[in-house]
């Protein structure tokens, strides 16, 4: 089984591995600036560089590992500092060091301290932000050193490393969100299990001894019969598909919510894969079919059969809410809007037109009528 790092915080052992690293390196190149302190144009200067490095690292340390655990937003804002830092460190090289040294293609200060300021925002913000922060590097590189042919290698090995890394940190975080859902969907379902057990032998028992019983007597035990039946094929798909959870995203299935509209009467359609959405618009668009299924019962009838169909078009989704009744007449709608019942304009057109998407209503004497939702993607 995974363990709650491995599936909350993917990157923790690679923060931990740049703190490592950025240690060494500044070990590396503290040692070579003492070694050769003498050679330096301004040595206090260099050694107060190296201050500073050693005050960066340790405040990056703290950040990136100890004080900021899972906090990517403020990981990221840190790297970025980090970036600002450094190059302001390699701009110091042109004060410290000696035209000799500028000629013998010296290191620039921060040596192989530098690139890990390039690490920090390829993990921060994958691969995008690994070039960018390689592409700033390399421009202070080239603009301290003023010798581009020696450091096309230096160059090239930044691009490599910020592509290399930040592409990595990209499939360990979606890695991680799929173990995530895998993880949740396997509870939810064991979860569904235990309370199918537990109700089986209880209220579905009941409910479905009511709808029975319901039937026989007929009048309004018949009616009490059938909600009971409503609400025993209710419940039993939301025990055996569950419920539409939002994730870590903020995004639910509108296939598992849809489903848990469907009953004896109410015929739901829906593809085979998840379609996410962000949770605000699945609610709204189950606000929406939930009116138009109570516009079927209001005015076709309680016992009257509809169908709800979603459809995936890649670009956007698409719902529809049919029935088999009457139709409405025409002017019927602007009639009701005009004498103040609202219910189709605000509770459907409205909330569908706050989302972007688009309601159409396709009916005609006795053939029916079908609302039809279409919402882009974006």
């Amino acid at each position: 089984m995974p363990s709650v790092a491995d599936v909350e915080r993917p990157l923790e052992p690679l923060w931990r591995g740049l703190l490592v690293y950025r240690v060494l390196t500044l070990l590396s190149a503290v040692g070579v600036v003492v070694y050769s302190l003498g050679a330096y144009a301004s040595p206090a200067g260099a050694l107060g560089v190296l201050v500073v490095m050693v005050a960066w690292t340790a405040v990056t340390g703290y950040a990136y590992v100890v004080g900021l655990p899972g906090t990517w937003g403020r990981r990221g804002r840190v790297a970025i500092a980090d970036l600002v830092v450094t190059v302001a460190v390699m701009a110091t090289t042109p004060l410290v060091q000696t035209p000799a040294q500028l000629a013998a293609d010296a290191p620039v200060m921060g040596s192989i301290w530098t690139p890990n300021a390039m690490l920090a925002c390829a993990l921060a913000y994958g691969a995008r932000g690994g070039l960018a922060a390689a592409a700033v590097l390399a421009g202070a590189l080239v603009a301290f050193q003023e010798r581009i042919q020696t450091e096309v290698g230096d160059i090239q090995l930044l691009v490599l490393a910020g592509l290399t890394i930040g592409f990595a940190a990209t499939v360990l975080n979606r890695s991680a969100i799929r173990l995530r859902q895998a993880v949740s969907s396997e509870a939810a379902a064991m979860e569904r299990e235990r309370l199918a057990r537990a109700v089986h032998d209880g209220v579905l028992q009941v409910l479905g001894y009511v709808r029975r019983r319901g039937a026989e007597l007929g009048g309004e035990a018949g009616e009490l019969g059938r909600l009971a039946g409503e609400q025993e094929f209710s419940l039993h798909t939301l025990l055996t598909t569950g419920a539409a959870p939002v994730d870590v995203n903020g995004r639910r299935d509108l296939t598992a919510a849809l489903r848990v509209l469907g009953s004896e009467r109410v015929t739901v359609a829906t593809p085979a894969h998840a379609v996410e959405l962000p949770a605000h618009v699945v609610e709204q668009l189950m606000g929406v079919v939930s009116a138009a299924l109570a516009n079927v019962v209001r005015h076709v009838g309680p016992d009257a059969p509809a169908w709800v169909l979603l459809e995936d078009l890649g670009t956007g989704v698409e719902i529809s809410v049919r029935d088999a009744g009457p139709g409405i007449p025409p002017g019927r709608l602007a009639a009701a809007e005009q004498e103040g019942r609202l219910g189709v304009a605000r509770s459907m057109r409205g909330r569908v037109l706050e989302l972007g998407a688009t309601i159409t209503c396709t009916t005609a004497p006795n053939q029916g009528t079908e609302w039809t939702i279409t919402l882009p993607r974006r």
